[in-house]
Parts: structure tokens; C-alpha cells; sequence
């Protein structure tokens, strides 16, 4: 699956969206003292023993993948300007370092930046570091994460081995190039082995109405993630199910599954996330669908009985994009 992912990534373009600043507004957000006035739209939520507070919808680096650099600039903008204060990227989201590094860079002092590594040699994963450092224009990472761990031996065990990736994260903190580390997987039974042999500070993990209730996937993760007060960062939120049909696949060429774009669906969706006790939401990387996830955040509720038992209906009518 994650494979297919990584095709989406390479192959797809950015998607269309309006933007609604002038080059003069983001001068001036720039120069704004800590920014303060832009960052208060958002609700904010604490990441576990970290206290760092991040904008319960992040924005993901795929946003800007293949964007024109003005275009990720304004992108950038008007999301810091709505109030989101976290920024997700990886090496494997194609040019999206390249792309976000300059656009973050006038907010950089007020973000939270996490990146990711798909190294699991201490070696590899000190070159990736400082290329990512270099991309993103930055001294430092907020979060650095193993990215995409699935296999207990060969991703879990490598990289918390005595040369593993984990050897880099940890020199990197005493260093302060690193604030927090973290892992991202798509695996309940990696995800629990990382928690097990290493004190992460977060995990970015799916977290979705349907493959919660129909592949019963996330719950022995979650439940352990809580167990230890970590950071729990949601991804798929917005993901409705396996793809089935090409229509749809052919409109969003990053979304290796098809995503929910319906508004009201989508609002229930990331309600549903968000009322599993994640500190934030990665949202689809297709910039419509991230633009969705971005209006509907400051105004998300906690979803009553009625709303839980639609999706619960719903997800057994759907192809859940991961089972336990």
C-alpha cells in the first residue's frame, strides 16, 4: 500500500485552489511580531508530554508538490494566516522540501516543523537530515520522525538497532538540530513494537470513522499511544475508502485512495478524528481537499451519538483502506 502511495506522490500535480493574499499581506504577516494575530483562528491542541500547541489541522507538504513557487508561497501564507501553526514534509513527497522551505521560511520562528526520514541506518538517515535541513532552509527540526515503519524486523528493529536511524535522532537532540522524535506508520503491529522498545514523543498514525469501525484498526495503538501521553497526529481523517471507480482517482491524483469530498461528510469525518483524543490532523495532500479541512477546523465540534452511529452505518458499507 505504501508503495502505491509513493507512485501517487511521484506522478500526481498540484491541484487548483484560490489564493486570497496579496505578495504585500504576506510581507506583511512576515514582519508581524511573533505573529500572534495570525494564530488565533485555529484551535489549538497540546501534543501529549511535548506541550508544544499545534493547529489541530496541519498542513501536509504534498499541498505544495509540484506547485509553482509563488503559488506555494501564497498557499503557505493564507494557512498560517487562518491559524495553522504545523507543517508535515518528507523526502519522498517529490519536490515538496524544495517547494515549502521557502515559503515557511518567513514564519519559520512560529511553526512547528516535522519532517521525516525512510532511512533506517544511522548513515543514511544522518544524510537525509541534513539534505532536509538544507531543502527547508532551517537549523532545526520541531519533530523528526521514522517515516512509514511496517515491518517489524526490517524497519522497527533496524532502526532502533546500535547503527539504526534511531543512533542520528538522538545525536541530533543532544545537538538541538532535533526538538522531539516520532514515527509514522500503517502497521498496528510495528506501531506497537516502536512504542515498546523506544520513548517516542509522537506517532502519526491512520485515524479514520471507517477503519476504525469496519477494519477495527486503530484501537490497540491509540489506546497505547494515550498510555503513554505521546503526541497523536492523525492521518487519513478524509479518506472514505479503497478506490472504486476511475473518475474520481483521475480529479485527485495525490490520493492513492478515494477521499471524502462531500463538506458535511467531510466535517463529521474530521469531528469523529479529532473526538479520538489526536492532538492534530493531516489533511489529504490535493490542495481542494487540504483547503476543506483548513475552513471547516476552527468551527469542528464534537460529534453527538446520532453522528457516530451515521458513520458507523456508513463504514460497513465501505472498503476500509486499512484492517487490523
Amino acid at each position: 500500500m505504501e508503495m502505491n502511495r509513493r507512485q501517487f506522490i511521484k506522478s500526481s500535480a498540484i491541484g487548483a485552489g484560490t489564493v486570497l493574499l496579496s505578495s504585500k499581506k504576506i510581507e506583511a504577516m512576515s514582519r508581524s511580531p511573533n505573529n500572534e494575530q495570525l494564530t488565533n483562528k485555529m484551535p489549538k491542541h497540546v501534543a501529549g508530554r511535548t506541550g508544544q500547541k499545534l493547529s489541530i489541522i496541519g498542513f501536509g507538504g504534498i499541498v505544495v508538490m509540484n506547485a509553482e513557487a509563488e503559488h506555494a508561497k501564497k498557499v503557505v501564507a493564507e494557512a498560517v494566516e487562518k491559524g495553522i501553526n504545523y507543517f508535515d514534509v518528507a523526502p519522498t513527497y517529490g519536490d515538496a522540501e524544495l517547494k515549502l522551505g521557502p515559503a515557511l521560511k518567513p514564519f519559520r520562528n512560529n511553526c512547528f516543523l516535522a519532517c521525516k526520514t525512510t532511512k533506517r541506518d544511522k548513515v543514511g538517515a544522518k544524510e537525509e537530515l541534513d539534505n532536509s535541513l538544507k531543502n527547508l532552509k532551517t537549523d532545526h527540526f520541531d519533530l523528526y520522525q521514522l517515516h512509514a515503519i511496517s515491518d517489524v524486523e526490517n524497519d522497527v528493529k533496524a532502526a532502533l538497532g546500535k547503527d539504526g536511524a534511531i543512533q542520528t535522532f538522538i545525536e541530533a537532540r543532544k545537538a538541538g538540530i532535533i526538538r522531539y522524535l516520532g514515527f509514522s506508520a500503517h502497521s498496528d503491529e510495528a506501531a506497537l513494537m516502536a512504542m515498546k522498545e523506544f520513548d517516542f514523543d509522537t506517532i502519526l498514525y491512520p485515524i479514520n470513522f471507517c477503519t476504525h469501525y469496519k477494519g477495527k484498526f486503530d484501537q490497540k495503538v491509540v489506546a497505547e499511544a494515550k498510555k503513554r501521553n505521546m503526541g497523536i497526529l492523525a492521518l487519513k481523517s478524509m479518506a472514505l475508502q479503497k478506490w472504486h471507480g476511475q473518475d474520481k482517482k483521475k480529479q485527485y491524483p495525490k490520493c492513492w485512495y478515494e477521499p471524502i469530498t462531500e463538506i458535511e461528510l467531510a466535517r463529521k469525518a474530521l469531528a469523529w478524528t479529532l473526538g479520538q483524543g489526536v492532538t492534530a490532523m493531516l489533511p489529504p495532500g490535493e490542495e481542494a481537499l487540504f483547503r476543506i479541512a483548513m475552513n471547516l477546523g476552527p468551527d469542528l465540534a464534537k460529534i453527538g451519538k446520532t453522528q457516530n452511529t451515521e458513520l458507523e452505518d456508513l463504514s460497513a458499507k465501505l472498503d476500509p483502506i486499512f484492517t487490523a
